[in-house]
């Protein structure tokens, strides 16, 4: 028995196995072994064998091994286990993935789970691998210090995600989660590459998938041109586009960095049946403009250079209405001049009854565009034919958009408070980088001209909200009258000069469905000035005299509904022009 146990043994690598990592099947594994043992001698015996005492000692000695190898491995585990400063843990979803989650830390020991925390009530007071399922009510009751709380759910949908984290949230426990089903499946992501919960997922709005027919039938095989396209929506929609195949992509921008930037990370995703070409320049220079689209026979201009910080723009109102106002003019007489199919203007909610020059400046850029749109029939009547369709899209916040409140609220957190916000009853509409660019170019494929698109915002978000949750998920406390000895507090700073506490998305409160699901369109949204161009012609005019207060007066009254600051309403007052407020 012993000898041909040990042939066995070496032969089928009994001993080959490391003795930390033991699993079921290695005891199934020596039972096997010890099996064959027992039948080799039955084969090959000349004498008269009891079966109850090889069986016997079948069943004894893998019993035996494995008893022996599982202490070993306990051993060695509770050696590594006692040399290290474990985390606590708490798993929350007690299903597959939770378990899955749970076998990999027991194995590898790099967390210490406290208890799994499920909403199923027949889940509840059982337990998992030894270790109890609680229900949410337990982590108010806990007296142990736990150091994370890991979703273990990866088919959660977002809306889902965002009432869990709600939850979650009013225990100042930091947040991790396991990745997506879709990661996993796809094995670009183990169970165990845990990632903090984003605030995409924070605000938790289901994002609708792209319309693929719908977006190829207006980019595949175009020629494309992008203003400002080193900015953040600029560059998301360089990244979007490339995927329908365009045949040329002009990307055209006023920052060197920013378009070596967008530059660089086209050429690491190469696509080669489309050429970028980078062209460093103002969208205000016509030459330029003009050169471009006709050297690359232009079909599309997607329209989205401007100055959009409010606060820089009130201060530097020439630069701000120059760069917003004429780019847009000479965007426009270019496609018409050089017949593109469509001129696409991106353009924002802050645009709708403006209270600052950065959102007077995009109205009226908006009206520019619904102007040529408007003057279709008096163009096809000259000596070109014009089929240019002039739209343009209005949106709210774009998160990790360059400016955004997001990343600043984290470069606060990290540096120990405060948070500071203008006020708090400020809301904001906010959407994803990805989702309003893929939105973006699904108007190539919808628009007719003249349109106003709406993107669907979903509920504005209250920023004092998200700077709470964001700071709760930090596994900070909020340090406010309730908790003094908290460890971040928020200050409210005032609203800043031109500044909402509310925005909208709709001069008028009416809209109409499209082909796609999330966009909208603006009814009797039209350019109200008759004689816009003879305006924008002394605006110029105005701007290159470096006149601000005439180019201001010159705005106010192309733009009636721009509620301006005191500031510039003292400058007016100075006026001879009484009529202008």
């Amino acid at each position: 028995i012993f000898f041909v146990s040990l042939i066995i043994f070496i032969f089928s690598g009994q001993y080959k196995v490391l003795t930390k990592y033991v699993y079921s099947v290695n005891i199934y594994k020596i039972a096997a072994r010890n099996l064959s043992v027992v039948i080799l001698i039955l084969i090959f015996s000349s004498s008269t064998i009891n079966l109850e005492i090889f069986f016997s000692f079948c069943f004894i000695s893998t019993g035996s091994i494995s008893l022996l190898r599982s202490i070993f491995s306990w051993l060695i585990r509770l050696i590594q286990y006692e040399s290290k400063c474990l985390e606590n843990v708490i798993i929350f979803g007690a299903g597959a993935a939770g378990a899955q989650l749970a076998s990999n830390i027991k194995l590898e020991k790099n967390f210490n789970i406290i208890c799994f925390i499920d909403d199923s009530k027949n889940l509840q007071g059982r337990t998992l691998y030894s270790i109890p399922i609680k229900s949410l009510d337990y982590l108010s009751c806990i007296n142990i210090k736990i150091d994370k709380v890991l979703v273990a759910i990866p088919s959660l949908s977002k809306q889902k995600k965002k009432e869990v984290l709600q939850r979650l949230s009013k225990f100042s426990i930091p947040v991790f989660q396991i990745p997506t089903l879709k990661e996993l499946i796809s094995e670009k992501l183990k169970i165990t590459n845990l990632r903090p919960i984003s605030i995409e997922e924070l605000l938790g709005r289901d994002i609708v998938p792209p319309n693929i027919k719908l977006i190829s039938s207006g980019i595949n095989n175009k020629n494309i041109c992008i203003t400002g396209a080193g900015g953040s929506i600029g560059a998301e929609l360089c990244v979007q586009i490339m995927r329908f195949n365009p045949s040329k992509l002009i990307l055209l921008d006023n920052s060197e960095n920013n378009l070596y930037q967008i530059g660089s990370k086209l050429k690491n995703n190469v696509n080669i049946n489309t050429s970028v070409i980078l062209k460093l320049g103002s969208s205000k220079d016509k030459k330029l403009v003009r050169s471009i689209f006709q050297e690359f026979k232009i079909n599309i201009v997607f329209h989205a250079a401007a100055y959009k910080h409010v606060p820089m723009v009130e201060d530097n109102p020439l630069q701000g209405i120059s760069n917003n106002v004429i780019s847009t003019l000479v965007i426009c007489e270019e496609s018409i001049f050089n017949k593109l199919d469509q001129m696409i203007l991106i353009s924002t909610d802050k645009a709708v009854r403006p209270t600052n020059v950065m959102g007077a400046s995009k109205r009226l850029a908006e009206q520019i565009v619904l102007d040529f749109s408007g003057k279709k029939k008096i163009f096809e009547k000259s000596s070109f034919y014009n089929k240019t369709k002039f739209s343009l899209v209005r949106f709210g916040n774009v998160l990790g958009s360059s400016g955004s409140v997001i990343p600043l609220f984290e470069k606060q957190i990290k540096e120990g408070g405060p948070l500071t916000i203008t006020h708090k009853d400020v809301n904001r509409f906010f959407m994803t980088l990805q989702e309003a660019s893929q939105l973006v170019l699904h108007v190539t494929g919808i628009a007719k001209g003249g349109e106003v698109f709406l993107l669907d915002m979903g509920k504005p978000v209250s920023i004092k909200y998200l700077a709470e949750q964001m700071i709760r998920l930090s596994g900070l406390t909020l340090k406010d009258d309730k908790n003094p000895n908290g460890d971040i507090e928020i200050i409210y700073m005032g609203l800043r000069p031109g500044e909402k506490l509310y925005e909208e998305l709709l001069i008028d409160s009416s809209s109409e469905k499209t082909a796609h699901p999330l966009i909208f369109k603006g009814v009797n949204e039209k350019c109200n000035y008759e004689n816009l161009s003879n305006e924008i012609v002394k605006l110029e005019k105005e701007i290159d005299s470096f006149n601000e207060e005439e180019v201001l007066k010159i705005l106010s009254k192309l733009v009636p509904e721009w509620e301006c600051n005191d500031k510039f309403k003292k400058l007016f007052n100075k006026s001879s022009d009484k009529n202008l407020f």
